[in-house]
């Protein structure tokens, strides 16, 4: 099967094409008769499959390469856990020219685990970090940062956060009448910047999932739809048998990375 894309490499290789991998993307839908979300963004899920059985849609993140490894995404932080927990994933690989599509694996929550287990205790203790250092920040620090002074103005905080707060941020954080920041609210602003780096620190750029992990996948060469609903339901069995004595198949996100992607959901940081 064949489809014919833009130049360029794949996404495998490093470089996202957006215009190819759409056609790719595309073209796995078609093939395993899956559903896309009509209001769909760019970070949300790529796709659903509905079984009749089940009361609601199975997420699944839909990924291509040219290469034996798979590249996932930049900055992979806390809340990429939490959405990959339950993720169900579809692996397509094609040739060099990225024109003809050789097979697809598919791998369950469960055949993720490992991968996603261990790139969450990489960056654990980077999180940990982020979160106890802000509280080493005293008042001798916003004067070593700033100078002492008896109060600060909203350019003095412009000069900590830059762009990771709105105007109306800035206006509603000041303490003082006039719209001025007092020392122990300065404090507070260095503490929140402090936690931002480090935590932008610890994310990883691009992981790639590696060639041997994926070649422990079963390949799906023919009757894609009708082979991806079976290994679904298998799954869907043995997680309920576990389930049943207590247990999981798939990997259960830190409760202290839940915590941090919490935050990081309310950071509208742009830089």
């Amino acid at each position: 099967m064949a489809l014919l894309f833009v130049s360029g490499r794949g996404i495998g290789e490093g470089v996202r094409m957006p215009a190819q991998d759409d056609a790719r993307e595309q073209q796995m839908v078609n093939l395993f008769n899956l559903v896309t979300p009509e209001d769909r963004k760019r970070a949300d899920i790529d796709a659903h499959l509905e079984l009749p059985e089940l009361d609601h849609p199975l997420d699944f993140e839909l990924k291509s390469t040219t290469s034996k490894s798979v590249s996932t995404v930049r900055d992979l932080g806390p809340d990429h856990f939490v959405k990959w927990q339950d993720l169900h994933w579809l692996f397509a690989f094609y040739d060099k020219s990225a024109t003809k599509l050789l097979y697809c694996s598919y791998a369950s929550p469960a055949d993720m685990a490992e991968w996603i287990q261990g790139r969450q205790d990489y960056i654990r203790p980077d999180l940990v970090l982020a979160e106890r250092i802000p509280g080493y920040i005293t008042a001798d620090v916003v004067g070593e940062v700033l100078g002492e002074r008896d109060s600060y103005t909203i350019d003095d905080a412009k000069s900590i956060m830059k762009m990771q707060w709105t105007a109306e941020r800035y206006r509603a954080e000041a303490d003082l009448p006039g719209g001025g920041y007092s020392t122990q609210r300065m404090v507070g602003v260095l503490q929140e910047r402090c936690r931002y780096v480090i935590q932008r620190g610890s994310t990883l750029n691009n992981p790639h999932i590696p060639g041997p992990y994926l070649d422990r996948l079963v390949r799906i060469e023919k009757d894609h739809a009708a082979t991806l609903r079976r290994l679904v339901r298998e799954y869907l069995a043995a997680e309920q048998e576990a389930t049943s004595h207590g247990g999981s198949l798939q990997v259960r996100v830190d409760p202290f990375v839940t915590s941090q992607a919490n935050v990081a959901a309310t950071d509208n940081a742009t830089e």
